[in-house]
């Protein structure tokens, strides 16, 4: 190379070294404020699970505080002042309240309680839907079967995650009503379910046999615990 061409070359790149440090000091404090967020960022999602765990804590150590009486009474009384940050704390604590009202016998206080949670929005869907189970088993004897009927069905849709046990209770309605037949399917249809128990398989089993049918076994499913 000769020395044209390396004075060239040098001027070169003292121009590109000015073009750089130049568009470093115009949009540096982009990269900073990059920095500074991503930081930031970092700090605020450790400081929200921090917060959470405290929050956790604090509820689940009043909830003990309220749970410490040896009367129903008391303790259902003392959950009415325990409160959360969040829905789902507050569906925890209503349900724990609804069994204490079912402990002393106030029904109809543990299905206000339950059906509150059932209805709230707010309330994740799993919590919302074991709420409505409990509502309507606790009330088997006084509501309306057509009424129960019809939210055990609901539960019972494709997805829901007390799909089978409500289909156990249709099917005890069906026994209810004299309704052998639909029972029996009913029943059927549980034993040959790829998400059935091994319990909850047994039980319908016993109950076929109970009512003089004969189970199918050649499409049972392999069941866990």
């Amino acid at each position: 190379m000769s020395d044209s061409e390396s004075f060239i070359e040098e001027v070169n790149d003292e121009v590109r070294r000015d073009r750089l440090f130049g568009l470093l000091k115009r949009y540096g404090w982009i990269g900073g404020l990059a920095v500074v967020l991503i930081v930031g960022g970092a700090a605020w999602s450790e400081f929200r699970k921090a917060q959470s765990r405290a929050e956790a804590e604090a509820l689940g150590d009043a909830m003990l505080m309220a749970l410490s009486s040896d009367e129903n009474g008391a303790r259902m009384v003392a959950l009415q002042d325990v409160s959360a940050s969040n829905p789902t704390g507050n569906a925890l604590v209503a349900m724990l309240a609804a069994g204490e009202a079912q402990r002393t016998g106030d029904l109809d206080i543990a299905a206000q309680q339950l059906d509150a949670v059932a209805s709230d929005p707010e309330i994740a869907e799993i919590y919302r839907q074991i709420a409505s189970f409990k509502s309507l088993t606790l009330q088997g004897d006084t509501m309306d079967s057509g009424m129960r009927r019809q939210g055990y069905e609901a539960l019972a849709m494709a997805g829901s995650p007390l799909r089978l046990l409500a289909v156990e209770q249709l099917a005890l309605m069906d026994v209810a009503s004299g309704a052998k037949d639909a029972a029996i399917a009913r029943y059927q249809s549980i034993i040959e379910d790829a998400a059935v128990t091994s319990d909850l398989q047994q039980r319908a089993l016993q109950v076929i046999v109970a009512l003089g049918g004969t189970p199918d076994l050649e499409n049972l499913p392999i069941t866990g615990n």
